[in-house]
């Protein structure tokens, strides 16, 4: 034998190697589930049928966990009739087999023991399978796929395995879809607000949408000096304070309330970013605190924001003209070391597609990075927020409201996002309309100009699981801040 296995190999690595099993311990967790159903219950929050090694164990798992979940005895009569009655197990018969498992097994205190060893090991086998793929790709690789690609790939799959214990995507039981919507029904709920995604701070924008929803692509689009970066920041500051950490069984922490945020800012530094939201949140002017144009009152105010922004979960990236493929590889980064809940992203038109074939068009390119962005919202399961110019015929309109055939190279943006809003600002176009004072014309700007000063309008022009409509803000242009506007009627009354 020694002589044979220094033919193929060596003594010390023989040429076969099985795949990290263990048999007893597949066989002690499931003799201690038909002995007591509540072992059961101590693995069915991790633990698979697909985790188990042996087949004939895959399916003794699957079918006691249907029983149970049912409300019926799992033991070795009421679970015979449904496995295969003629197949063997060595010299057993499969019923003489499951009398076996539950005769010699363990107590349930060491089931969640066995479940855990069960589970690593299936890991194992499929961080195995990922590295043989990687290593016969790269062997063998196809004309059409670069080594980043192959990087992006393994990443991918590597990612999905830390998160939630398998990489092939694959079918999902009705059931757990169900159990899935339930959950989430469930914690809008509790959650201050009744909201079942992350609140955006704005109440009335929240109460339209529901909050960000998990996986949805959400696409907020304006032309230039309409504020989509200032409500982007705004809703991504609002996430990040009201972040609360909720630490799981695990050990992981997620989120409660709020959330960690990812800023792709592709237009503006990290600084200059920084600048905005501190001048938001200080009220004092951008322009002031650029110029050093401070009083000591304003100073004071900037410091104290300071110490408190340097608390909140907002990371930014300001890389310029970033690709999709770099883009989801530095959000799975940041989802793994810190965690993530949102991403914002300043805006779609800087960044680059990954192919060579897409950039040569850029109705394609943009069709590739929007269908990237959805696949990556589904992936890490959190709503990404991502800004989009529109095309110029918006200024040809009498009415400059935007419609959804006004998002440039629109068809992919439209199609792919599960939410698109619009920011429109009346004042900023009636500002350049003002006419010669002491005329009639002047008097009747002026009133109209009244009306709709400091107001903007969030348009949801569309909407995949909720209402369309408008929602009005209110926007103090100085310090570029969205927030709720207060209703003439509830307002306190006033004396003149």
């Amino acid at each position: 034998m020694a002589e044979a296995a220094r033919k193929f190999g060596t003594a010390e690595t023989p040429l076969y190697r099985e795949a990290p099993n263990n048999i007893e311990a597949e066989q002690a967790l499931l003799g201690a589930m038909l002995v007591n159903n509540d072992a059961f219950y101590r693995v069915s929050d991790f633990l698979k049928a697909s985790h188990f090694y042996e087949p004939l164990h895959r399916k003794i798992f699957e079918v006691s966990a249907e029983l149970i979940r049912m409300g019926k005895m799992a033991n070795p009569v009421t679970i015979k009739t449904f496995l295969p009655a003629d197949e063997k197990v060595g010299d057993m018969t499969v019923a003489h087999y499951l009398a076996r498992l539950a005769a010699e097994a363990v107590t349930v205190i060491n089931a969640a023991d066995y479940g855990r060893a069960i589970y690593d090991l299936a890991t194992r086998r499929a961080l195995i399978t990922v590295g043989e793929d990687m290593v016969n790709i790269a062997y063998d690789a196809p004309v059409d796929m670069s080594p980043s690609e192959q990087i992006e790939d393994a990443e991918r799959r590597l990612f999905e395995l830390a998160e939630t214990g398998r990489y092939d995507g694959g079918f999902e039981s009705f059931t757990d879809a169900v159990k899935t919507a339930i959950d989430m029904a469930s914690a809008a709920y509790m959650r201050e607000g009744h909201l079942s995604g992350t609140a955006t701070g704005l109440t009335d924008l929240d109460k339209r949408m529901g909050g960000l929803q998990p996986s949805d692509l959400i696409i907020l689009a304006g032309r230039p000096g309409m504020g989509k970066t200032s409500l982007a920041t705004n809703i991504a500051f609002n996430v990040a304070e009201a972040y609360e950490p909720d630490q799981q069984a695990d050990g992981s922490f997620k989120a409660k309330n709020g959330g960690v945020i990812g800023f792709f800012s592709l237009e503006m530094s990290a600084e200059q970013l920084a600048t905005r939201i501190i001048s938001e949140q200080a009220e004092v002017p951008s322009s002031k605190i650029r110029r050093g144009d401070l009083t000591e009152a304003d100073f004071e105010k900037l410091v104290s924001c300071t110490q408190m922004l340097q608390k909140i979960p907002l990371f930014i990236d300001s890389t310029g003209g970033i690709s999709i493929a770099q883009l989801s590889a530095r959000a799975r980064r940041l989802k793994r070391q810190r965690g993530l809940d949102v991403i914002v992203i300043d805006y779609i038109q800087l960044m680059q597609g990954s192919s060579a074939k897409a950039s040569q068009n850029r109705v394609q390119e943009i069709t590739e990075i929007t269908t990237g962005l959805k696949a990556l919202a589904k992936e890490l399961n959190v709503p990404i927020i991502a800004l989009s110019q529109l095309s110029r015929q918006v200024e040809n309109r009498d009415d400059k409201r935007p419609q959804l055939s006004d998002l440039r190279e629109s068809g992919s943006i439209e199609q792919d996002a599960d939410v698109v809003l619009f920011v429109y600002r009346d004042e900023y176009y009636m500002q350049n309309k003002e006419p010669e004072q002491g005329t009639a014309e002047y008097e009747e700007w002026r009133l109209k100009f009244e009306r709709v000063r400091g107001k903007a309008e969030v348009i949801i022009a569309k909407q995949r699981h909720g209402p369309t409509g408008t929602v009005d803000l209110a926007f103090e242009g100085q310090y570029t801040r969205f927030s709720d506007l207060a209703e003439e009627s509830h307002l306190p009354e006033r004396f003149e």
